[in-house]
C-alpha cells in the first residue's frame, strides 16, 4: 500500500471521528442542530387605527378612574388625588415567539401580544396600561406597575432604529432585533446574550436550547408547568384569550393580568409576575 492510501485512510479515519464525535454531542445534549435560516420579515405591526383606538382605551374616564384607585392601592396616594394620565405614546409589546423557538424557517423573531401606554399619577407613580382587541373592539385588559413597556420601546429605537423590541418572559429580558443583530436592553438580556449582543442565528439556537422542549402541546405544558402556577388547570383558568382580529389591527391573542402575557405563549412569565405588581381590571 502507498503512502499516499495511507494518508486517504487516515484522512477518512478523523472524518469518521469527527462526525462520530458531533454525533454524541448533539444526542448527549438532546437536541435537533438547527440550520441557518433567511432572515425572517419584521412581525406584523398594529395599524395607525387599532394604536389610536387602543390609545383612546387607555385614555378613557373609566379607565383613568381606575388608574386612580390602582396608584392607590397602597396608600401612597389617595384615589382622588391620583390625577392619573396617559403620557406619550401607545406601542405595540412583542413576546417571543414560539414559531421562532421551535427553528421554524422564516418565522419572525417575536409576535405582537398587546398595546400599552404609560400612564402616570400625580405623585409620580408610573404604569403600563395594557390594550387589546377583543370582541371587536380594543379594550384595557390590564395595568401593571413601572413603565418597561413604552421604556425599552424607546430604549430599542435609540439602540437600534427600526428594529424589532421585544420581550422574552421566561427571564424577563429585553431586546431589540433588526436583520441578523440581537442586542440586549435590559441587565436579565445581557446576562443571556452579553453586552454586545449577539446574530439572530445564535439567539435562535439559545432559545431553541433553553425551551425547544416547553413549547405548547410538550409534555412539559401538559403537565401545567407552562404558566409556572402549579396544575393545569389554575393556570387555564388565570388565561383569557381574546377572539382574533380580521384586519390585522391588533394582537392575535391576550392574557389576562394572572397570566402577565406570557402564559400562553412559552413557559410563561410566573417569575414576571413576582416582580411586579398586576392588577385585573
Amino acid at each position: 500500500m502507498t503512502d499516499r492510501m495511507h494518508q486517504q485512510q487516515h484522512v477518512r479515519r478523523n472524518a469518521a471521528r469527527a462526525a462520530a464525535a458531533g454525533a454524541l454531542t448533539v444526542a448527549l445534549l438532546g437536541l435537533a442542530p438547527l440550520a441557518h435560516a433567511a432572515t425572517p420579515a419584521p412581525p406584523a405591526a398594529p395599524t395607525a387605527a387599532g394604536v389610536s383606538a387602543a390609545h383612546e382605551a387607555a385614555a378613557s374616564s373609566s379607565t383613568l378612574g381606575t388608574l386612580s384607585r390602582f396608584f392607590a392601592r397602597d396608600g401612597a396616594v389617595a384615589a382622588a388625588k391620583a390625577q392619573p394620565r396617559i403620557e406619550g405614546a401607545t406601542v405595540p409589546v412583542y413576546t417571543l415567539s414560539p414559531e421562532f423557538v421551535a427553528g421554524k424557517d422564516g418565522a419572525p423573531v417575536a409576535t405582537l401580544e398587546f398595546l400599552a401606554s404609560k400612564a402616570v399619577s400625580s405623585d409620580g407613580q408610573k404604569a403600563s396600561v395594557w390594550t387589546a382587541r377583543t370582541g371587536g373592539d380594543w379594550k384595557v385588559v390590564n395595568i401593571a406597575t413601572g413603565d418597561d413597556e413604552t421604556r425599552y420601546a424607546a430604549e430599542g429605537a435609540q439602540k437600534l432604529g427600526g428594529g424589532t423590541v421585544f420581550r422574552e418572559p421566561q427571564i424577563d429580558a429585553w431586546y431589540v432585533q433588526r436583520g441578523d443583530k440581537v442586542l440586549p436592553l435590559d441587565a436579565d438580556a445581557v446576562r443571556a446574550v452579553g453586552a454586545q449582543g449577539t446574530t439572530l442565528d445564535g439567539y435562535r439556537a439559545r432559545v431553541h436550547k433553553a425551551y425547544g422542549d416547553k413549547l405548547p402541546g410538550s409534555a412539559y405544558a401538559k403537565d401545567g408547568r407552562a404558566g409556572g402556577y402549579g396544575p393545569q388547570q389554575d393556570a387555564a383558568a388565570e388565561q383569557q384569550a381574546a377572539p382574533a382580529p380580521q384586519d390585522g389591527s391588533g394582537p392575535l391573542s391576550t392574557t389576562s393580568a394572572a397570566a402577565a402575557g406570557g402564559a400562553a405563549l412559552l413557559l410563561g412569565a410566573g417569575a414576571v409576575a413576582a416582580r411586579r405588581r398586576l392588577r385585573r381590571r
